[in-house]
């Protein structure tokens, strides 16, 4: 009996139902829109652009770094323009301590180069945001864009035309959607 049973609704799929579910799905911007901003690249895999996440992921890449190596490089900077201010003040417990390609810099040059690196590294967030801000706008755009009709049969002319009852002429533009012609 159960054999019978699943066999039955098995069969019992009809097409039409299918094409009416084919219709009824079709693609939301937002939803790109909304992934894009959760999840860097989603919004560009709901649009079925699998092509740009890796651009994605590369160009968010790039401040990410730099923002670890200006984080790094600040806290090294940090740290010896600190230690050369104690030592100004007679504590040289800290010097030892130091990076060694940073012992001969003076406390100015330190300071100098300490906020070189804390800028830098305000920069990297900013340009992460940034980068983050144009996969959501790309998902956006694709998304509004995805049903756009691109075909080659959009077309217009000019035509030229006569009346000769009113005895006028003119030019007349003519635009052609998908093998009909309006006027």
């Amino acid at each position: 009996m159960l054999i019978l049973f699943f066999q039955q609704t098995a069969w019992s799929q009809d097409s039409a139902y299918l094409k009416i579910a084919d219709t009824l799905v079709h693609h939301i911007p937002s939803r790109a829109t909304k992934r894009s901003a959760m999840i860097p690249g989603w919004g560009q895999a709901y649009n079925k652009q699998y092509w740009k996440i890796p651009l994605v992921y590369g160009v968010l890449a790039i401040p990410a770094y730099t923002y670890a190596y200006n984080t790094d490089w600040y806290q090294r900077m940090k740290f010896a323009y600190e230690a050369r201010f104690k030592e100004s003040n007679g504590d040289a417990s800290d010097v030892p301590k130091m990076d060694p390609r940073l012992t001969n810099l003076s406390i100015g040059t330190l300071q100098s180069y300490r906020n070189i690196f804390r800028r830098d590294r305000d920069y990297s967030i900013m340009y992460f945001i940034l980068a983050w801000g144009v996969n959501i706008v790309d998902a956006t755009v694709s998304g509004h864009l995805k049903e756009f009709d691109i075909n080659n049969n959009l077309s217009f002319k000019l035509v030229p035309y006569v009346q000769p009852y009113q005895q006028q002429s003119g030019l007349s533009l003519q635009f052609n959607f998908k093998g009909s012609s309006t006027k």
